[in-house]
């Protein structure tokens, strides 16, 4: 489990075929690794991945064919800089939200502009994501924990303070750019919770039915 709340940028350093998929070689920039272990878990852009090989600056990550196709490391190249965050611990202070690493779909980034210090980005989700996007709800972007300022169907914004622009991929993000998205964990439980004993021949998804029998509409 992660916070959203990103420690480092570090970049793609290789990237290695292998028996059909690929390791990723990331070189981990001002981020610490002393504390880690072969087997931790390492967030990068909001992606979960296990730790197979560690040194002083870098870390070695498979990456199966299944995270390939859901993400945007399916497009990563050598030199890609990318968002690392540690999983936390129970110590940790959960400054972001609770993200899983587990990226549900990938969204792009339709529009960028000022508003007054800070960047105001428009993003367009899959659709079938949308429903789980609140205003002034959770979502994370490329790992980054944020809160949804606005939500028009699909497309939603978010505002990026100049913290958040320094210490973050985002900085270097332009209109255009794909990005990995996570939405609350808690949205996705609840839609499957609702769908009570029904949820063993289910495939999941909200329906007019669905909220007529939880009594949510008439």
């Amino acid at each position: 489990m992660f916070t959203g709340i990103i420690l480092a940028i570090g970049k793609i350093k290789a990237i290695q075929p292998k028996g059909g998929d690929c390791r990723l070689i990331i070189d981990t920039g001002k981020l610490s690794l002393r504390e880690c272990a072969l087997g931790d878990s390492i967030a990068v852009n909001g992606v979960c991945l296990t730790a197979v090989e560690l040194g002083e600056h870098y870390f070695c990550a498979d990456v199966s064919n299944e995270t390939l196709s859901r993400t945007t490391l399916k497009t990563a190249s050598t030199g890609t800089p990318v968002n690392l965050e540690l999983a936390m611990t129970p110590s940790s202070r959960l400054g972001g939200h609770i993200v899983s690493g587990h990226v549900d779909g990938i969204g792009k980034v339709v529009e960028k502009q000022a508003d007054g210090r800070s960047i105001r980005f428009k993003f367009k989700a899959p659709d079938t994501l949308a429903k789980y996007i609140a205003e002034k709800g959770s979502i994370c972007i490329n790992g980054i924990s944020l809160t949804v300022n606005t939500v028009d169907g699909a497309y939603f914004s978010v505002n990026i303070v100049p913290h958040t622009l320094q210490e973050t991929t985002l900085g270097q993000t332009e209109a255009g750019s794909e990005v990995n998205l996570e939405v609350d964990l808690l949205a996705r439980y609840l839609e499957r919770l609702m769908q009570g004993e029904a949820a063993a021949y289910s495939q999941g998804g909200v329906t007019e039915a669905l909220l007529q029998n939880a009594g949510f509409i008439k």
